[in-house]
């Protein structure tokens, strides 16, 4: 569940500025500058480059988050980083993290995680010195691929629909619960079920389905920006695990995912070595290395 990391006194800029440098919420004025920073690197950033592509401003979204800057003295936009339920950085370096963790500390925000490129994402948690995490998933390779799969897709993978929801819903639950630890439904299911419902409209969401109408295969597109997607909630149902169904599913969402953009990403735990055989025998090699952290 997220948590509250403060209840100091609500951020003002003038507590985030180092010499010659000022932090500040961005506005519409700021998006082609937010457009080209993210652009600095479409995979890795494709998270907040998705925000720009569906509502085309800097100036945050109408779940009520926010996006804030670092600006140079000559007012050039040097990184930035999302304040959702989620906090996301954007080339950020490590010399910026104590302005972001400061911005966090007093946000009142509620955030369930940190992510993004390792550097940033551990350099930002780093210098909030306080909140407890509940897991610190240190090294995410971060794998991208272009061009067909290796190997051929199942041809029983198919876009959800509004009628699979009743049975999507209770397989991306486990997948959910087995990946993070706990239920993502436990404090109220209105939330998560919206945004399995969100991605099935959106044509983001794949699924193989067994003889019984049961998931046996699924996955989504959490994030798809004109350059980039990136893959999300792959699942296999266990007792079908080591049949292969990743290899062939995972195939034939990276063919959906190319209709809609040129590269097609995820990011995977290190330590997960199956899945990462897999995504290898599909054609993924890694372009960097995430981190997460949990709270």
């Amino acid at each position: 569940m997220a948590k509250i990391l403060s209840r100091a006194a609500p951020w003002s800029p003038s507590r985030s500025r180092p010499p010659g440098r000022a932090v500040r919420r961005l506005s519409d004025g700021d998006t082609a500058a937010l457009a080209e920073l993210v652009g600095a690197d479409p995979v890795a950033n494709v998270f907040v480059a998705a925000h720009l592509a569906a509502h085309g401003t800097a100036a945050g979204a109408s779940s009520g988050a926010e996006i804030v800057g670092m600006f140079d003295g000559d007012g050039r936009l040097m990184s930035a980083c999302w304040l959702g339920a989620n906090v996301v950085p954007v080339e950020v370096p490590a010399d910026h993290a104590q302005a972001y963790a400061d911005v966090i500390r007093h946000s009142r925000r509620r955030f369930a995680s940190i992510f993004g490129p390792a550097e940033a994402t551990l350099a930002i948690f780093a210098e909030l010195s306080g909140p407890a995490a509940r897991d610190v998933r240190r090294a995410q390779p971060l794998l991208a691929m272009e061009g067909s799969p290796a190997v051929a897709p199942d041809p029983l993978v198919r876009v959800t629909t509004a009628d699979d929801f009743d049975t999507l819903a209770p397989a991306c639950v486990s997948m959910f619960e087995e990946e993070v630890g706990y239920s993502p439904v436990a404090g109220g299911s209105e939330n998560y079920y919206r945004r399995v419902r969100q991605l099935i409209d959106l044509g983001h969401s794949f699924a193989r389905f067994g003889e019984d109408g049961e998931v046996v295969f699924k996955a989504e597109l959490g994030s798809v920006s004109p350059a980039a997607s990136q893959v999300q909630g792959v699942w296999v149902e266990p007792s079908h695990r080591g049949e292969g169904l990743s290899h062939g599913g995972m195939a034939a969402v990276v063919e959906h995912a190319r209709r809609l953009a040129p590269v097609v990403s995820l990011y995977v735990n290190d330590y997960n070595y199956k899945a990462r055989a897999s995504y290898r025998r599909v054609g993924f090699e890694q372009v960097g290395t995430f981190a997460t952290v949990l709270f």
